[in-house]
């Protein structure tokens, strides 16, 4: 079954090329029966794939598969090759399974859209190109899937092109990223001048053997790699066209969100762990990273109308607390949260989906409440959504994975306390945004009436993810609850466990647990108070001077739009206006000169053949006289 590796990023990419040149001539059926299909498909050839792996590698090491060579030229090689561990099979396990339910819940989504064949093509392509991304052998196929996957994120977003709004928010998301892709190309450049190979596993080897730790040439790379890393996981200072990238559908929303595009930085950083542990300084400085943007972040999902605004805000975030794990070492639990948000994050957004569904597109949470009653499934669905992005102890999903995360900051020698006290901070936040929403959404009266429930397509992912969200979280269960390391135990050969400081012992995990749930809950606690009743205590707040300049700065995403428009934007559109009038000018005077020789020579024309021979004798006796010089 492993030779049948390269069928996974094949299957889609089939899937795109068929409906890309011949879905518009069938019917929606047949195209959704490809589009899932191809997708569907690949989901089982992962599990067989996957199977065979753990049965023939049970010390899981990789497995190798060359298809051709696609650069053999001047010393570089480059192949077509794929490369499965531990940590790419992972991977494609949840782009393909989160994948196909999000494609299923599209099949009824987006029955009524007149791009139906165009829509699926773009989404089996986003899923081959994700693909590509984690399962290439070298840097360069890599960075193939990583541009690939910015290219449909692009169609994807602006998918209903004929807004105009929706068109910039589709360029800002791909000019944007496009400063950080730039950045990991000029790595992948030096790295080939320096080590005369693009294999990630010799990359990292020879980096090892030839760079001592601290060195400026592995602290240049890897600050290339984190910036590319920070563009595509839309992290600080490259955040802001996360929150306009809720133009496109909400299936996109979910896929964006949940299994592709925003998880590769994290998988770019963890696959390139070796690399990174040779510039210490780069790995603090992607905790640094983490932790601010998971803080900025969960503040501006507090004051969001728009429920898909909150939810993007709270992908930031949560992907914040992805870096600030990896920045302390802690690279099994960045995965492993990696995992659980990909369950929670997905049912969150296709559960909001069903709600916009049901509301006839309406966003705007201050014009929902009271469907819980109405919408029963998508009110219980998006509750344990939002219980396991809030860390609810014991039963959700992101309880365990988030106190991974905390107990590794408080107890990583490459941590320190002020980050610990961040993210605990972030813990109540995150608590005090989900709740809102279930608050403002579910509760109260109803203000918008539905036009109905979801149907059968969009019903099942909503029941499957949150079995998920419910149930992958005790994969790993801390020592003080039960001890079970069956995650960690599987990434063990791939990436290192955790270094922790001597004196961290059972009771001071079991006290850090205490002081994370408590303030989980607790911010839970406080959406209740403000929230639950008629919110009248906020809105004595919001009226405020001090409220209401927080709300203000909060809404606008902390200013950045508006600093980079100022920094950056205007007086870049300035300087091309002015050098584009410049270099107008200078073609215009080429034109006027051209003209006045014209008008010049045409007065030589008169038509006297005396004159023409005079001309010419004159011309004849000048060379003469010129050669004879």
């Amino acid at each position: 079954m492993l030779r049948l590796l390269w069928l996974i990023p094949a299957l889609p990419l089939a899937g795109f090329l068929w409906l890309a040149l011949f879905g518009g001539r069938f019917s929606r059926r047949q195209v959704a029966w490809v589009g899932c299909g191809s997708v569907g498909t690949t989901a089982l050839v992962t599990a067989l794939v996957g199977a065979d792996f753990l049965r023939v590698f049970p010390d899981r090491t990789s497995y190798h598969q060359t298809l051709w060579n696609w650069i053999d030229t001047s010393g570089m090689t480059v192949g077509v090759s794929w490369y499965l561990d531990a940590l790419s099979l992972l991977m494609v396990a949840v782009i393909t399974a989160i994948g196909f339910l999000i494609h299923l819940y599209s099949v009824e989504y987006m029955v009524d859209d007149d791009g139906y064949a165009r829509f699926f093509a773009y989404m089996n392509l986003f899923v081959a190109a994700m693909l590509t991304l984690v399962l290439a052998d070298n840097l360069l196929l890599l960075y193939l899937g990583w541009e690939g996957v910015g290219l449909c994120s692009y169609l994807l977003i602006g998918f209903w092109y004929r807004e105009p709004e929706y068109g910039a928010a589709a360029q800002k998301a791909f000019i944007v990223t496009r400063i950080g892709d730039t950045a990991f190309a000029i790595g992948l450049f030096i790295l080939f001048t320096q080590l005369k190979t693009l294999s990630i596993q010799q990359v990292q080897t020879l980096a090892a053997e030839a760079w001592p730790v601290g060195s400026d040439i592995a602290v240049i790379v890897t600050i290339l790699f984190l910036v590319g890393a920070v563009g595509k996981s839309a992290q600080l200072p490259l955040q802001v066209w996360l929150p306009d990238a809720m133009a496109g559908p909400t299936p996109v929303s979910a896929l964006i969100h949940a299994a592709t595009m925003v998880t590769a930085g994290v998988y770019l950083i963890a696959r390139m762990h070796r690399l990174f542990e040779l510039a210490p300084s780069v790995l603090e400085v992607v905790a640094v990273i983490g932790l601010l943007t998971l803080l900025l972040a969960a503040c501006s999902a507090l004051v969001q109308r728009d429920i898909k605004r909150v939810l993007a805000y709270s992908t930031m975030s949560q992907i914040g607390y992805m870096f600030l794990a990896l920045g302390v070492g802690a690279w099994s639990a960045a995965l492993f949260h990696f995992l659980t948000h990909s369950c929670f994050k997905a049912l969150l957004f296709l559960a909001a989906g069903s709600v916009i569904h049901s509301l006839h597109h309406e966003q705007d949470i201050f014009r929902m409440g009271g469907l819980r009653r109405q919408l029963p499934l998508t009110f219980w669905t998006f509750l344990i959504g939002a219980a396991a992005m809030s860390g609810v102890p014991f039963i959700t999903s992101g309880f365990y994975s988030k106190d991974w995360i905390l107990w590794s900051a408080w107890s990583s020698p490459l941590s320190h306390r002020w980050i610990w006290f961040g993210a605990l901070l972030g813990t109540l936040l995150t608590g005090l945004y989900s709740f809102r929403l279930i608050f403002r959404v579910f509760f109260g009266e109803v203000r918008t009436p539905p036009s109905g429930a979801p149907g059968f397509a969009m019903r099942v992912p909503l029941v499957v993810l949150a079995l998920f969200a419910v149930t992958v979280g005790f994969l790993e269960v801390p020592r003080t609850l039960g001890d079970l390391s069956l995650f960690s135990q599987y990434l063990s050969h791939v990436l290192p466990p955790i270094e922790t400081m001597p004196e961290m012992d059972e009771s001071v995990e079991a006290l850090v647990q205490i002081a994370v749930t408590s303030s989980g809950l607790l911010g839970i606690g406080l959406a209740a108070v403000l929230f639950l009743p008629r919110a009248s205590v906020v809105d004595r707040l919001a009226g405020t001077l001090l409220g209401h300049t927080l709300v203000t700065l909060w809404q606008g995403g902390w200013g950045f739009d508006r600093m980079y428009d100022g920094l950056i934007v205007q007086p870049w559109l300035h300087l091309t206006r002015e050098s584009g009038e410049l270099i107008d000018r200078g073609y215009e005077s080429l034109g006027v000169a051209a003209e006045s020789f014209h008008v010049w020579l045409s007065r030589t024309q008169t038509g006297h053949v005396r004159w023409y021979a005079a001309t010419v004798a004159v011309g004849a006796l000048v060379l003469l006289g010129l050669f004879a010089i």
